[in-house]
């Protein structure tokens, strides 16, 4: 039995180092194919990735959850920079901006990095949109510096307190032990097929457009430390919500709320229909049929209510 004991430890001691090896490598080939698209700004130290086009009134973008940069440059930011100064980052832990809080940066701690980040780049007052979890940093950013946003603009936003519990990956990835014995498998197992099928789930019932994975690099999503940092942002996310909520009905800048009605990964009806109530002067659209991604496969709709919002705002 001991014999047995040790060949079995030890054939997991070697998987795990075959891992690791295979993680490490399968990371550097992630970023060397996708490398950051902008600059790095230094705010108080940390690195925030941030990519800039266009000319006029600025407006920050926010991705979601596992996201980064590259998916609101696939189509949203192009067609914004027509009109628009357009300052994209990576949320802190995911893409190239640092973490920086060992249990989780919070969504408050996430606006105010990226609020400073801005200011660096020369926007001290943008129009602020933010998609799903992004939506809920926009909203804290909305909450929290008043002064320092022009209007707000809400991609299917997790706006309102959920009832279902924490999926079981994010639950294992934001544990210690999930990082340190199950990611590395991960990270150096996971065939590129799922990736795409997992890309198309969110994008459900569309389905993600052609040449989106090669731009959007999901080699870069399940890096160790990134799946690490949004399982951590994901597991607190419920609380900051609740209590963020109390205050949302001191914004009072133009807000434009943007839903897809068949968004079966944040309710229409759970988030965007309560939430309207709660925002004095927010105005909502509704997109027929359209799942979670409006930024991907809607995009002139989303750019027409960031647009709004500006007009709103006295921007135009």
């Amino acid at each position: 039995m001991i014999r047995a004991g040790v060949i079995v430890l030890t054939l997991l001691v070697v998987l795990w180092v075959v891992a690791v090896w295979r993680a490490s490598r399968n990371e550097a080939r992630a970023e060397s194919a996708f490398p950051p698209e902008g600059r790095i700004v230094d705010v108080d130290g940390l690195a925030v990735h941030a990519v800039v086009m266009g000319k006029g009134p600025d407006v920050v973008l926010i991705h979601g959850s596992s996201g980064n940069t590259r998916d609101m440059t696939f189509a949203l930011a192009p067609i914004l920079a027509k009109n628009f100064r357009v300052i994209v980052f990576d949320r802190p832990g995911l893409g190239y901006s640092s973490s920086f809080n060992p249990d989780g940066e919070t969504i408050v701690q996430q606006a105010e990095i990226l609020r400073k980040a801005a200011a660096l780049l020369g926007a001290e007052k943008p129009i602020v949109a933010g998609q799903s979890y992004g939506g809920s940093v926009a909203l804290a950013w909305a909450v929290t510096r008043p002064d320092n946003i022009s209007g707000l603009v809400l991609i299917a936003p997790a706006a309102i307190p959920w009832e279902t519990p924490l999926d079981r990956f994010n639950a294992l990835a934001s544990t210690t032990a999930g990082r340190i014995a199950a990611l590395p498998l991960i990270t150096a197992f996971v065939p590129d097929w799922y990736v795409s099928k997992a890309l198309d789930q969110v994008f459900a019932p569309q389905t993600a457009p052609d040449g989106y994975a090669s731009h959007f690099g999901p080699g870069l999503s399940i890096r160790r430390a990134s799946m690490h940092a949004n399982a951590k942002q994901r597991a607190n996310l419920l609380e900051e919500v609740r209590a963020l909520q109390l205050r949302y009905k001191e914004i009072d800048v133009p807000t434009e709320i943007v839903h897809g009605t068949a968004d079966d990964t944040v309710g229409l009806g759970w988030h965007s229909h309560r939430l309207i109530d709660e925002i004095p002067g927010a105005e909502l659209i509704e997109l027929q049929g359209i799942g979670h991604m409006p930024q991907v496969v809607a995009a002139p709709e989303v750019a027409a209510a960031i647009e709004r919002a500006a007009q709103r705002a006295g921007l135009r």
